[in-house]
């Protein structure tokens, strides 16, 4: 039996999200979740690149090492930390394990665990049932939204940032290590607004000018009560058309809210665009999904 029936694919598609139980145990959970407990205790984050990520227009990487930092961290492992967690003197004022708002973009790539779920039987059931031909893995990260700090992330689409020729090639795969919930910071979506295009787009500005990244074009403003709350079990993943509109709401609760989440594109007859901000290396090509 598939674990993507074919109610699934019909949701997905007209509403641009779909949430699906049971594609982790709560002990792969528990191992990813104790592997970036590891991660975090080793790292080692330069004063400069000591990253606030945000996806706002207006919210703009300041500073030419934390953009440096930002744009080449698609081969890499780096750290990107909510607001307010550093004093005046880049020290952190609270545990360096409740800092970060994120890790990426390269877990998918070089720590086995996180490799493993991503080419897992079940993710590649899922992009077969919908009929990806040559899927290949753009990104990999670890969301935290921090219990009490875990930061609002704005309307928007993934197009925005990851941008195709034509449209409609990304989904985001957004794996719940523990439940999310309406109120420690769940995805909210606008089902069926991947039929509208998008209104805004992420790029690399020119060769030797700053910043390095800049905005096409605004979001949209959205009407709230077009949104819908999608709550997910620990183990449960939700699909994300690339056209999707979603965002989340800051995390006021006491509980932390940990996800992996991982994009793929449609690689067959697909153009990415050069202007990305995220682009392949030569040490590391997007990875093909599917393994022998």
């Amino acid at each position: 039996m598939d674990f993507m029936t074919d109610r699934d694919v019909e949701k997905y598609r007209e509403e641009g999200y779909v949430v699906l139980d049971g594609l982790l145990t709560p002990q792969e959970c528990d191992q990813l979740r104790q592997r970036m407990v590891e991660i975090v205790d080793e790292m080692h984050v330069p004063e400069h690149c000591r990253t606030v990520f945000s996806t706002d227009h207006d919210e703009q990487i300041k500073g030419q090492g934390n953009a440096d930092y930002f744009i080449t961290s698609g081969d890499k492992i780096r750290f990107f930390f909510e607001k307010g967690v550093f004093d005046d003197k880049g020290e952190f004022i609270i545990p360096k394990q409740r800092s970060l708002n994120k890790v990426g973009h390269a877990l998918h790539a070089y720590e086995p665990l996180y490799k493993k779920v991503t080419h897992s039987s079940k993710v590649q059931g899922i992009a077969k049932k919908l009929g990806l031909v040559n899927p290949v893995i753009l990104q990999g990260m670890y969301i935290f939204k921090q219990p009490g700090i875990g930061g609002e992330v704005t309307p928007h689409q993934d197009a925005t940032f990851l941008y195709t020729e034509p449209l409609g090639r990304v989904m985001g795969l957004w794996i719940a290590l523990e439940d999310a919930t309406v109120n420690n910071g769940c995805l909210w979506f606008i089902p069926g607004s991947q039929n509208n295009g998008i209104t805004r787009r992420m790029v690399r500005t020119p060769k030797g000018t700053f910043p390095l990244t800049d905005f096409i074009g605004r979001e949209q403003q959205y009407e709230e009560d077009k949104f819908v709350a999608a709550p997910v079990k620990k183990g449960g993943v939700i699909l994300i058309h690339g056209e999707v509109v979603h965002r989340s709401a800051a995390n006021v609760s006491e509980d932390s809210r940990h996800v992996y989440t991982f994009h793929l594109m449609e690689n067959q007859d697909t153009r990415w665009s050069p202007e990305n901000w995220l682009q392949p290396t030569e040490e590391l090509p997007f990875t093909h999904l599917y393994t022998k």
